[in-house]
């Protein structure tokens, strides 16, 4: 709803989730943003309160922080704060604490002998490297746009125009790292399910 509302194009591999949540770029539909951003993250610690229950106390405080930075993007995101740019740090917290946590679950997992039968040690590893790549791509790429572009703007509609190839932008490994934690969690879900 939030991208449908957005002023201009919303090019999703060239423009960041946080441009959906931000009164001036979206103005037409940033409540949509920030709501299922709140209401992702809300439902997010629910399930992390569960999780804690069910014993799993490590990764479910870990997933829990993560949400609740997640939260603060959708409350904080142009608003007064102690933080500076708080919306830019609560994000990246958010999604490394994310990743954090569905690793902790994933190895302590198979060190309890809690996974599948069919999920090996080595596709936890994978599962775990996988969830990682991307912030390792959006970190590589940034480094390399700071020293190969240094007057290229901020990731946006005209990095196309301009013929920056998509891999280089850090939009793309944004959206990427939000499906794949999607994907984690709900997995993991499903798993928990089974397994409770």
């Amino acid at each position: 709803m939030a991208a449908a509302r957005y002023p201009s194009e919303y090019a999703w591999p060239y423009i960041t989730v946080s441009s959906l949540v931000y009164a001036d770029r979206d103005p037409r539909g940033y409540l949509f943003a920030r709501a299922g951003l709140a209401l992702c993250a809300l439902a997010g610690i629910f399930w992390s309160v569960l999780l804690r229950r069910a014993g799993r106390r490590d990764p479910a405080t870990v997933l829990a922080l993560g949400y609740a930075c997640m939260l603060g993007c959708a409350l904080l995101p142009d608003g007064p704060a102690p933080i500076p740019r708080a919306h830019d740090f609560l994000a990246v917290c958010a999604f490394l604490l994310l990743c954090c946590g569905l690793s902790l679950w994933l190895l302590e997992s198979r060190a309890r002998g809690t996974a599948k039968p069919t999920g090996s040690a080595w596709r936890a590893r994978l599962h775990v490297m996988a969830l990682w790549s991307p912030i390792l791509a959006a970190g590589l790429s940034q480094i390399y746009i700071a020293h190969a572009r240094p007057h290229l703007p901020w990731v946006g509609i005209a990095w196309r125009a301009q013929g920056v190839p998509i891999y280089l932008s850090f939009a793309l490994w944004e959206w990427v790292m939000c499906a794949l934690l999607s994907l984690s969690m709900l997995s993991l879900s499903r798993d928990a399910a089974d397994a409770g």
